[in-house]
């Protein structure tokens, strides 16, 4: 079993650990004498692979070598790499093949190349996301059809642009302009621009399209003009792989050769590239660190989070065919269709199951090379590649709760083990007819909220408001109502017609208010609890339904002089976004606008960095097309931060916990369908959270469900079930959720 490296007791290459291998083969004429226990350590660069020993595999090594026997076996597997937490703890290849040896990648070239160009010209500058593509193809300017298409569109196949494909013919068999495109015929981009039609209007659908990131190509290479690297090559070779320690001798792109058209140096990013199996790894582990190599930021976190997550572009679904959802030229399974991987995993791939899987929440790379997987009857490419290689690979590293598919859409608690909610007969309802109800706990002792499209709580007003003002006096079990009428804070309209409160916090004897509906938010406050209110625009960028953290009575036992302000990452209340963002402030200075700071991401060091451009802001939390609603308390005698997300307003929400406010954070509770019907609006009341920490009381309001009506104040008791001390700080626990 001869190839560049040998492994002698597993066969071909599978480094599953140095110790485990009683003989080394001799070396061969490719790998120019070097050994595989002298590659254990690879010191191209800055940064060094480690290879895992047989302590550091446990129990997985017996999974992958059952893996990479049974793509032996079959014979149509290359290479197969496999790293964990920067160690190599598989790496096989076939004798034609090596870890010095570069192979065809086929389409993965369209993240690998086309990706990350696109990265760093975002990443620079030169170009935006949603910019018209006839920017920079100036010959698509007053196109009915093509001066419609943005560079969104290009990179994820929904720009309309036929691709060069025919059904039952290979590239060398077809006529016209498709055969024209592969022969490069004067040059693929001229044909691609020129001779591709539009088949509908960009946006609309997902149609696969090569021509279409060959404009992509062009695109990108347009607006480097004047950059310093002003072609694809030299971009991704100076700003990408020399940093990461890729030589040139690991990678080649664009069939090997340029083109030039209209005075561009051109490059293919759709295919004509070949990498080493490492140096395709090497790219997966920088848009893994998103973007930062040893401490060297070479692309900005929020653009390699960009690239990786849903673009909100419409996508192929059929009963056999399910394409997953596209980021900027990488899949992402941000909806769960790779159903064995975590939501978070992302990937690159080409014709022959060549792939590139990326999985940030296991610290997981995996590269396949070689021919296709499947027998051709399936429609869904991916199935093979799934079953046979990444299912297995991912569940060698998870156990049988950890999140994959829609289980669950982070890791468990590692501190609260799950909740068990009162009966459904405990509910207490109050205000029937109105809902909404942010609340916080005031300096007088009592807590104040608000409430939407309703009358409050009982006498009623005499007309139905959108928002209204309240006062809630006593305990869970035995409480009242005091509405409170203001002419300065009270709103009219139903639905997003109406202006309504979301989030809602006093300071220093002053209630705050956030307000939703009115473009995108606003603040408010109140110097006579409730009574009069003075207003101030706040946002205009995201923030649609921000609500505060709130701590204890009158913002006492905050962590610092800050007040924070969470938010679903889009601008309206009425949408399911992919994340939840968080903004700061001086709390001295709610009103200023000017004031506020926004979560930019955690430096090398895991603190977090603050930025006033909003337009930098990351994300706290990610669960895609599942960030809505929201109410964020501390629980003192927990130590942690709980966050009730709704997911939608039918009933799908979680509970999530984490020790600072940026995260991490885990799952305690989680839910598609609670039961209950449409319910929606989860709150948290900082002053009925007991002194144990485990019993708080949830407010939440919805629809009528079996003759029972929860448009209302709605009140119930959940407990939350501790992981002992012993055991907490280990991440063992298991949330098994809870039901109704």
């Amino acid at each position: 079993m001869l190839l560049g490296w040998r492994l002698g007791t597993f066969g071909l290459a599978c480094l599953l650990a140095a110790a485990m291998a009683p003989a080394w083969a001799a070396p061969t004429a490719r790998n120019g004498g070097a050994t595989t226990s002298q590659m254990g350590t690879e010191m191209t660069g800055t940064f060094t692979w480690q290879v895992a020993t047989r302590e550091d595999l446990s129990g997985v090594g017996a999974k992958l070598r059952a893996v990479q026997r049974s793509l032996e076996s079959q014979g149509r597997t290359k290479a197969l790499l496999v790293v964990h937490r920067d160690q190599i703890v598989c790496e096989w290849y076939a004798p034609d093949c090596g870890p010095t040896v570069p192979h065809y990648t086929a389409s993965l070239a369209k993240a690998l190349v086309g990706g990350m160009t696109l990265l760093l010209a975002l990443n620079d500058g030169r170009l935006g996301v949603d910019d018209p593509a006839c920017t920079y193809i100036p010959r698509w300017r007053g196109h009915p059809e093509k001066s419609r298409i943005t560079i969104r569109h290009l990179a994820t196949h929904t720009s309309g642009v036929e691709d060069a494909e025919e059904e039952g013919k290979s590239h060398e068999e077809m006529e016209g302009w498709k055969g024209a495109f592969w022969r490069r015929e004067p040059d693929p981009f001229t044909v691609a621009l020129d001779q591709a039609p539009v088949l509908f209007a960009p946006g609309s659908r997902f149609a696969y399209s090569n021509p279409g990131m060959a404009a992509l190509a062009y695109a990108v290479t347009a607006s480097l003009k004047g950059a310093p690297q002003d072609d694809l090559l030299s971009l991704l070779e100076t700003r990408v792989m020399d940093p990461i320690g890729a030589s040139r001798a690991e990678w080649s792109i664009g069939y090997g050769q340029p083109y030039e058209v209209d005075g561009l140096r051109l490059y293919a990013n759709w295919g004509g590239a070949a990498f080493t199996a490492r140096a395709t790894a090497r790219v997966g582990r920088l848009m893994l660190r998103r973007g930062n190599w040893e401490g060297r930021q070479l692309i900005a976190p929020t653009w390699v989070d960009t690239a990786v997550s849903y673009a909100g572009v419409p996508m192929s679904i059929g009963a056999d065919a399910i394409t997953p959802k596209s980021g900027l030229a990488w899949w992402t399974n941000s909806h769960g269709l790779w159903c064995g991987l975590p939501r978070d995993a992302f990937a690159g791939a080409g014709a022959g199951h060549q792939v590139l899987l990326v999985v940030p929440s296991l610290n997981l790379i995996v590269v396949r090379y070689g021919e296709d997987l499947g027998d051709g009857k399936e429609r869904n490419w991916w199935r093979p590649l799934e079953r046979q290689v990444l299912d297995p690979i991912v569940e060698a590293f998870v156990s049988e709760d950890a999140d994959t598919c829609s289980d669950q859409p982070h890791p468990p608690s590692p501190v609260i083990r799950g909740v068990t909610f009162a009966p459904e007969s405990s509910i207490v309802r109050a205000a029937l007819g109105s809902d909404n109800w942010p609340i916080t706990w005031a300096d007088d002792g009592e807590q104040y909220t608000s409430y939407g499209d309703g009358w409050g709580f009982d006498p009623p007003t005499e007309r139905k408001l959108s928002q209204g003002f309240a006062k809630v006096i006593g305990e869970p079990h035995d409480f009242r109502g005091v509405n409170i009428r203001s002419r300065t804070g009270e709103r009219e309209g139903d639905g997003a017609a109406g202006a309504k409160a979301s989030g809602m916090l006093m300071v220093g004897g002053v209630l705050y208010l956030l307000v939703r509906n009115v473009g995108n938010s606003q603040v408010a406050w109140s110097r006579d609890h409730g009574r009069t209110w003075e207003w101030r625009s706040s946002f205009e960028t995201s923030f649609g339904c921000p609500s505060f953290l709130n701590f204890g009575r009158n913002y006492e036992g905050a962590r610092d002089e800050y007040v924070y302000v969470y938010s679903s990452d889009g601008p309206t209340a009425y949408e399911c976004y992919d994340q939840v963002v968080l903004a700061r402030l001086p709390r001295a200075h709610i009103a200023d606008r000017e004031a506020y700071e926004f979560f930019a991401g955690l430096d090398p060091d895991g603190a977090p960095m603050w930025a006033k451009d909003i337009d930098r802001r990351q994300p706290v939390f990610r669960y895609p097309q599942h960030c809505a609603r929201l109410d964020v308390v501390y629980d003192p005698a927990v130590g942690r931060y709980l966050m009730a997300l709704g997911y939608n307003q039918t009933g799908g929400w979680g509970l999530f916990d984490a020790p600072e406010p940026w995260g991490p954070w885990t799952v305690a509770f989680h839910t598609e369908d609670w039961g209950l019907g449409a319910t929606h609006g989860y709150r948290l009341p900082s002053k009925w959270i007991r002194p144990d920490g485990r019993t708080l009381y949830l407010v939440f309001s919805g629809r009528t469900h079996q003759d029972v009506e929860y448009d209302a104040f709605c009140v119930r008791k959940l407990t939350l079930d501790l992981t002992p001390p012993a055991q907490s700080d280990g991440g063992a626990a298991v949330n098994r959720g809870a039901r109704p």
